[in-house]
Formats: structure tokens, sequence, C-alpha cells
């Protein structure tokens, strides 16, 4: 089996605030007055993880704890084989919270900068927030060109419906639209997306499955799912990772890309996340090939940057890749 941290990977699916290094986010608590606990807790459901998140985002305060952050970000990819990534970073939350809306973006974008890994920014919106926030989220996406796509989050129970007209903005704008769905909820959570939310990719998707209509059109649309295996473990949404229907997704015909999520929760960077995508379900070398493939093409990388990683995820299949 070649080496999977080797293999170049586009990461799709990540939430800066959920890449924290442990030991940094203890320092930047102790330097905040946040008191961090040792270990995450055991998530008993979404809401359980969106109440730690809200302690995590409060330990983010000053310029350089977002500066951090993003630098430190961009360092773990590289060292995980990771090449380009489509970072999300709820932009609006954050300055709102601080009195200063720019500031967390604009140290965000400082930190991004600082490496060699290709990124793009996406600006997210929690479903259960006011669409004031949402417009203020859209400014800041259409003032910022390192800016290319925003997106919905949170709890899927909560209609797309009231965003419409921020979608239409974003749309005129250049903008992509990128959202959460079929996650926590079922295919009208993702015909909604597609419908009203005008969504490009699935956030992971995986709840396509529950009708093969839109399994059927999903597929003939070309739409890549964003799965997030061992997230949806540790929120308590699948069962255990043998029990994912990672393997029924493909199977189906759809474009499925492996992503983290919220990597500092789930113990997982990129490349250990395919590693247990491989254990679990005992893929070959090309198959996880095939799932770095997806993610680059699936990506809105430059095509110069998908022609590269394409052309080396070929190289790392070959005879003296494997050692």
């Amino acid at each position: 089996m070649r080496d999977l941290t080797a293999l170049p990977k586009a990461h799709l699916h990540v939430h800066l605030e959920s890449t924290i290094r442990p030991g940094t986010l203890r320092e930047l608590g102790e330097a905040n007055g946040v008191d961090v606990p040792g270990e995450p807790p055991v998530f008993d459901g979404f809401r359980a993880f969106a109440d730690f998140n809200a302690l995590v985002r409060s330990c983010l305060q000053r310029p350089e704890d977002f500066e951090r952050i993003a630098r430190e970000y961009c360092e773990d990819e590289l060292a995980q084989g990771t090449r380009y990534a489509e970072v999300t970073f709820t932009a609006a939350s954050h300055g709102e919270r601080l009195g200063d809306l720019e500031m967390p973006l604009e140290s965000v974008l400082k930190g991004l900068s600082t490496t060699d890994l290709g990124w793009r920014l996406l600006l997210d919106h929690s479903r259960r927030r006011p669409v004031e926030r949402a417009e203020r989220t859209l400014d800041l996406a259409l003032k910022y060109d390192e800016v290319f796509a925003i997106g919905m989050a949170g709890e899927e129970n909560h209609s797309l419906r009231p965003f419409a007209t921020v979608f239409e903005k974003a749309r005129a704008g250049g903008l992509h639209l990128l959202h959460h769905t079929g996650e926590d909820a079922g295919p009208d959570s993702i015909r909604e997306a597609l419908r009203v939310g005008r969504t490009e990719r699935l956030g992971h998707g995986i709840r396509v499955l529950d009708d093969p209509a839109l399994v059927a059109e999903v597929r003939d649309r070309g739409l890549a799912l964003e799965v997030c295996p061992s997230s949806n473990v540790t929120l308590g949404l699948v069962p255990s990772l043998p029990e994912h229907p990672l393997p029924r997704l493909r199977d189906a015909g759809l474009t499925v890309t492996l992503n983290t999520d919220v990597p500092s929760v789930t113990g997982a960077n990129l490349a250990e996340e395919y590693a247990r995508v491989r254990d679990a379900f005992g893929y070959d070398d090309a198959t996880m090939a095939d799932f770095a493939r997806a993610s680059v093409t699936a990506s809105f990388a430059p095509e110069a940057t998908k022609k590269a990683m394409l052309r080396d995820i070929d190289a790392w299949l070959t005879p003296a890749a494997a050692g």
C-alpha cells in the first residue's frame, strides 16, 4: 500500500475554527480568559457540537489569534499532503462578536498567505442566524477577492428560503454557492439546497440515498458530495465508520470526495481520514487515487493547479511510488 500522505489531495470541506491544534487552543484560552476542557466532550448530536464550537470560537479574540490558527492550519495541511484547500470561516459571526466586522477575516487572510498551500476561502453562515448577518457575510465576501463562495451551515431543519435574496445577490456578484445539506436532514433538505440555494456541491449529502430519484438527479448533474466520514460518526449521525454509507454512495455512481469537516474534534487530519476509509472498507490504492482525483476535479482551483495535481496523482500510482 502506498503512503497516503504522499498522495496529492484537495480538501473541500473543513471549518477553520475546527482545525485548531489542542495546544494552541489551550494557549489562546488561557490568554483570553476562557476555560478550555482537556478533551472535547462526547457528542450526542449536532446541538452538543455547536455548543462546544461556541466555546472554541470564544477563544479567538485578537488579530494574532486568527492569524495564528490560519497559519498553523496551512502548515498542518501541507504536512499531510494537501496541495489545495477550500477553507470555511464564519467571518461575520466573529466580527459582530468582537465589534470589528473586518478584523477576523483580514487576520485569517494574512495567516493563510504565509505558506505555499494553494487555497480559497468560503464564508459560511448558520441557518439559525438572522438574514441580516447573512447580508453582512455577503458584503464581506464581495469585498475580498480571496473569498470565492458563501454557504449555509448549521442545523438543516432551518429553511434556506429566507436567504433566497442573499443567494441571488451572491450569484450576481460572481460568488459560488456551497451549502451544507443532507447531513442531519433528508432529501427535502437537499432539494431545497439545489432549488433555492443553488448549491454547486453537496456539503455532506449522505442522506441523498434516502431518495433514488434524487440520487439520479445529483448523479446526472455531476454534483460532487463533500463526504466527511469521521465527522458523521463523531457527531452521532452514523453509528460507526464500517456502517457509513460511503460505499453505497460510490456504488450509486455519485462523485464522492473525502474531507475532515472538524479534524480537531475527530482526531483525524485529511491523510488520516483517507487511511481510516481505506482500512474500514478495504479499498486499494487505485480507489484512494480516485477519491483524490474527485476532490481535485470538484474543486474551484485554477486549471493549472488541477492539471498539475491530476498528473501527480497518476505519478503516485506508478510502480516506483509503491516503494
